[in-house]
């Protein structure tokens, strides 16, 4: 049976700092393995770089950013941080240096200037209140009765789901990772939440590299480079731009996706 947490080898290298070069060689995973998830992935993405991971429900995307911050290890082949094998890099070093926004983000029971805290210990009110600023989040956080001091409830119920997206931005913007992680950060939310959330995420990605996966394949427009997986496989990697001209599998899923909001459209 798989343990699903990864844990450090008693040789495991410290890595104070890192660059974000992540590189995948041959990567096949399956949570039962004899069924994998993954098959043969190579892909090498540079410091900094903005990796749009796309495709249809379960075909691979989610497991991809799972195995980078090895909340499993792969079955076979290797993914390097800067040269090196995530396995022989020490846990708190690589996790320290990955920021992770989801569709559900996790808030503590506590306040919000405590939950945005959370993503450096050591932060002052000032840094709190700066990181909430660059993620849109200081205008609602003070309009509050007790502004920074508001409880948020148990996993943040006391928050709407826009308001718990900007304080789990906010985090991370306080943690300053290397390596970011958004699963469907803009999904689920009104149109002037999303456009106030995409602001924050511009300032968020700046100088880190960034895996994004996202619902609505337009929010991935300014993408350096597009993954398209299909049955664990890429089937095909480019810009927006690019992909959309080979009218291949990425233009295929844009044209449902159309066809789908406009049925949704004509029932509304």
């Amino acid at each position: 049976m798989r343990h699903p947490e990864a844990y450090d080898d008693p040789k495991a290298t410290a890595l104070a700092e890192i660059k974000g070069q992540v590189t995948f060689k041959d990567v096949t995973f399956g949570y039962d393995k004899s069924k994998p998830v993954l098959h043969e992935v190579d892909l090498d993405v540079a410091p900094g770089e903005m990796i749009g991971l796309v495709g249809k429900s379960g075909v691979g995307k989610t497991t991809t950013v799972n195995l980078i911050a090895r909340f499993y290890d792969v079955d076979r082949g290797a993914i390097e941080i800067d040269g090196v094998d995530v396995r022989n890099l020490r846990l708190e070093d690589l996790r320290s240096q990955i920021g992770i926004v989801l569709q559900e983000p996790f808030l503590f029971s506590g306040t919000i200037a405590e939950n945005i805290g959370y993503g450096n210990p050591g932060a002052t009110f000032e840094e709190i209140m700066q990181a909430a600023q660059a993620a849109n989040a200081h205008n609602f956080i003070v309009a509050k009765a007790d502004g920074y001091d508001t409880s948020v409830g148990e996993r943040g119920n006391n928050l709407s789901g826009g308001e718990k997206q900007r304080v789990s931005i906010a985090r991370a913007l306080l943690h300053d990772p290397k390596i970011l992680i958004l699963d469907e950060a803009t999904s689920s939310v009104d149109v002037e939440t999303e456009k106030e959330i995409q602001e924050a995420v511009v300032r968020l990605i700046k100088n880190r590299t960034t895996f994004a996966i996202a619902h609505r394949l337009s929010t991935l427009r300014n993408a350096n480079r597009l993954v398209v997986l299909d049955a664990g496989r890429i089937v095909e990697v480019g810009t927006h731009s690019e992909l959309m001209d080979k009218k291949g599998a990425f233009y295929d899923l844009v044209a449902l996706q159309q066809q789908t909001s406009e049925i949704i459209g004509i029932r509304e």
